[in-house]
């Protein structure tokens, strides 16, 4: 699988260490940076890369997911959110890491370098990885019930 992956300051360590990790696994790791330390460096422009990178592989055909990483998460989270097509989940436990996948079809997955150890961070994105989308009628509806308002505005109850 195609991973982007993209972080702030700091996650620079947890996304080296991912990025080496899911390579040994056989993935193949696309790093939207930043390439070097700087603590007031602004991480929007980072994850927005790798979600929109995400995007046009998905619209290619290409099996591709992504991971945006800062000290909480929230904030790369928030912007991975604005590029249209992306469904960004906070991911904190095996239940949220399996759960975006499987109930909201998640393509980019957020988790916070402050709030995890390096190892427990690669088995959540492990889980998030490979949980596939139910493909249930209720979680599809309520996709398309968000990707419809993305697209025109409409709210749909």
């Amino acid at each position: 699988m195609r991973i982007h992956i993209a972080t702030d300051h700091a996650g620079m360590e947890l996304s080296a260490y991912l990025v080496r990790e899911l390579s040994a696994l056989g993935h193949q790791l696309i790093d939207h940076g930043p390439k070097v330390y700087d603590a007031l460096d602004d991480y929007p422009g980072f994850c927005i890369a790798a979600a929109k990178a995400v995007v046009q592989d998905q619209e290619e055909g290409l099996q591709a997911l992504g991971i945006v990483l800062g000290g909480s998460g929230n904030g790369e989270q928030i912007a991975a959110n604005k590029v249209k097509g992306i469904r960004a989940a906070l991911i904190w436990n095996a239940d949220t890491a399996a759960l975006a996948r499987d109930h909201n079809d998640a393509n980019v997955c957020a988790l916070g370098a402050r709030q995890h150890s390096q190892e427990e961070v690669l088995e959540l994105v492990k889980i998030f990885i490979a949980k596939d989308f139910s493909n249930d009628e209720r979680h599809v509806r309520r996709i398309s019930k968000i990707a419809r308002y993305e697209s025109t505005g409409e709210v749909i109850y």
